[in-house]
């Protein structure tokens, strides 16, 4: 069966195309990006603004041209924190499906905490063990602990790179003591959230999904993607030290003519190292394994699994109730 995800973040819109069946391994056949920056499109009363919506409209209607010209034989389409933020959500949802005829579900933090982690769990297997797991987005930093498919804490907090960059960092380069002060309230942030997060059990594997800890492991000498995504790939918490020392001191611009930085991720580099760090001090975490698995692998995973449009997607901790996947009613 061939499957479209639409993955509507706050700085891209990607759309992933790959062959997949329960039980197999999904094959990845085509990716298109875009990058839109919803989340800068945002006025003071935290409304997308129209030329943002118009902008988002006219790339979902062209990735879902994509994806029927590809022969998928359905779309997987959602957004994350940029749209269910945003206060005019429903309004923005109801026009991106009357103009394009896509139906574009919202994730929760939680629930995208707990797709991650099913991605990160069939990825390393049962032998992994208990697994602890960091995604760093645009908008959110998304944290969870498991030692099965369906983690026993998942955690969003307001900590992305994009986020950070926009409320802390306005000069570039940043500046030796606006680094020192975010610092210093990352690791105050963090507090209770990785006492809650240990909470469960140490970690077996502490690990990090996302574009933005694949980039900070190629900086620290991790293979580049041309390797493949099966070789390992690893972040310390001493190379990423050394790494904020070198490129906070950088312009966004030469940023972007590192190895793994793309332009449009060169801006927000230094918040995304920042939390990095600060993550795997509060949690005590020396080294990182690199999954080239995330989000949109889960969610591929859990439809092979079940019924995407009628049955529980993921289930919750301890027996909780389970979560679905839903368009976010303000």
């Amino acid at each position: 069966m061939r499957l479209g995800v639409l993955d509507v973040g706050s700085n891209t819109v990607h759309l992933l195309v790959v062959d997949a069946h329960r039980g197999g391994h999904p094959m990845p056949m085509s990716s298109t990006k875009a990058t839109l920056r919803l989340s800068e499109s945002m006025d003071d009363q935290g409304r997308i603004t129209p030329g943002g919506s118009a902008r988002l409209i006219a790339t979902v209607a062209e990735f879902a041209s994509i994806a029927k010209t590809s022969g998928c034989v359905e779309l997987m389409a959602f957004a994350t924190s940029a749209v269910r933020e945003a206060t005019n959500s429903e309004e923005v949802l109801a026009r991106v499906r009357a103009e394009t005829g896509v139906k574009l579900k919202v994730l929760s933090g939680a629930d995208e905490a707990r797709h991650t982690f099913l991605a990160v769990r069939r990825w390393y297997g049962w032998s992994a063990g208990r697994i602890l797991n960091l995604d760093i987005g645009g908008g959110s930093l998304e944290m969870s602990n498991g030692a099965d498919e369906v983690p026993d804490t998942a955690l969003s907090l307001q900590l992305g790179a994009g986020r950070l960059t926009r409320d802390w960092l306005h000069h570039d380069p940043p500046g030796k003591r606006r680094v020192a002060v975010l610092r210093d309230w990352l690791d105050a942030e963090l507090v209770l959230p990785s006492k809650q997060l240990l909470e469960a059990g140490r970690p077996d594997l502490a690990v990090g999904t996302s574009k933005t800890f694949r980039s900070l492991a190629r900086l620290t000498g991790s293979a580049p993607s041309s390797a493949g995504p099966r070789v390992r790939r690893t972040l310390t918490s001493s190379s990423l030290r050394q790494l904020i020392a070198f490129i906070s001191r950088m312009t966004a611009a030469d940023r972007a003519e590192l190895e793994g930085v793309s332009s449009d991720r060169s801006q927000q580099l230094v918040a995304g190292a920042l939390v990095a760090e600060a993550s795997m001090r509060a949690l005590s975490l020396d080294t990182l394994e690199i999954c080239p698995w995330a989000l949109r692998e889960g969610l591929i995973l859990r439809k092979l699994d079940t019924d995407l449009d009628n049955e529980p997607i993921t289930g919750g901790p301890n027996g909780g109730q389970p979560g679905t996947i839903e368009t976010v009613s303000r």
